[in-house]
């Protein structure tokens, strides 16, 4: 058959969680359903046996950087919609199949899922503040932020040649107006945050330099500011908790004061394994 879909994963020592993503995917897919390439960047591990498998093809590149990878494995497909995944998300059937319909509908360029979070193992200040901070997002997101994008012909004419950007999906979600890219209700991707608070701002600190880097590339993300009066609103309708709160506003001022102590440093700062 036919693929209905290309998805590029890329992957840098990802041993420990590649196999279950590809276990996941093509579980409930029919063979040849999805082309599928997985790019192992740079990897000192088993990542390239642990995702070796029939209906998958590995690529290797002794270069790292996820751009790379995605540019590599981008031009190794045949076929559109194509599906762009973290090797850290787990993404089913049902929702690829889902995000390629999608983007059959005239005017739909671009689109992602819906994230479930699995906060399994998260420590106690680190699972409270990814809960307000999922709260205060969830009415503003797009396609950065849930670990998968997908990109019909012609989305993907405006986004590639991916530049060697810290935030590839920031990049994707700027490349597009609002009623061009679809968040799918009949998607889901499920992410794993960071686990602890360290983990929790070595990231946002990554997104906040990404998301200059952005800006000075010419595709700012525009993001929708959020104000206390969003967390006000939150406790008020009681979907927080005071000490919810609480947590979430001293973690964003040590986010805020990391930031300003990190600018002008290298930009790839920020590497988290603990969702691993």
């Amino acid at each position: 058959m036919n693929p209905v879909a290309s998805i590029v994963i890329p992957a840098h020592n990802e041993e420990a969680v590649i196999a279950a993503g590809l276990d996941r995917l093509l579980d409930g897919a029919a063979p040849g359903e999805f082309e599928v390439i997985v790019v192992a960047n740079a990897c000192a591990d088993a990542t390239v046996s642990a995702a070796a498998r029939p209906g998958v093809v590995v690529l290797e590149t002794p270069v790292a950087g996820k751009a790379n990878a995605l540019r590599m494995g981008d031009a190794a497909c045949g076929v559109f919609p194509r599906v762009y995944a973290d090797a850290d998300v787990g993404l089913d059937a049902d929702s690829a199949r889902a995000l390629a319909a999608v983007l059959a509908r005239p005017g739909v360029l671009a689109a992602a899922p819906r994230p479930v979070w699995d906060l399994d193992g998260a420590t106690w200040v680190a699972g409270r503040v990814h809960r307000v901070h999922d709260a205060l997002v969830a009415p503003h997101r797009a396609l950065a932020g849930v670990g998968v994008y997908a990109l019909g012909k012609e989305g993907h004419a405006r986004v590639f040649p991916l530049p060697d950007v810290l935030s590839d999906d920031g990049w994707v979600h700027a490349s597009f107006a609002p009623h061009e890219r679809v968040v799918v209700d009949g998607a889901t991707s499920l992410v794993r945050p960071a686990r602890s608070v360290r983990a929790h701002l070595r990231r946002r600190v990554r997104v906040r330099l990404g998301n200059r880097q952005l800006a000075e590339l010419g595709r700012p993300v525009n993001a929708v500011p959020l104000r206390l009066g969003d967390l006000g609103a939150l406790l008020r309708a009681r979907r927080v908790s005071v000490l919810d709160a609480g947590c979430y506003l001293a973690v964003l001022l040590a986010d805020r004061l990391l930031t300003r102590v990190r600018r002008g440093r290298p930009a790839d700062w920020g590497t988290d394994t603990s969702s691993r």
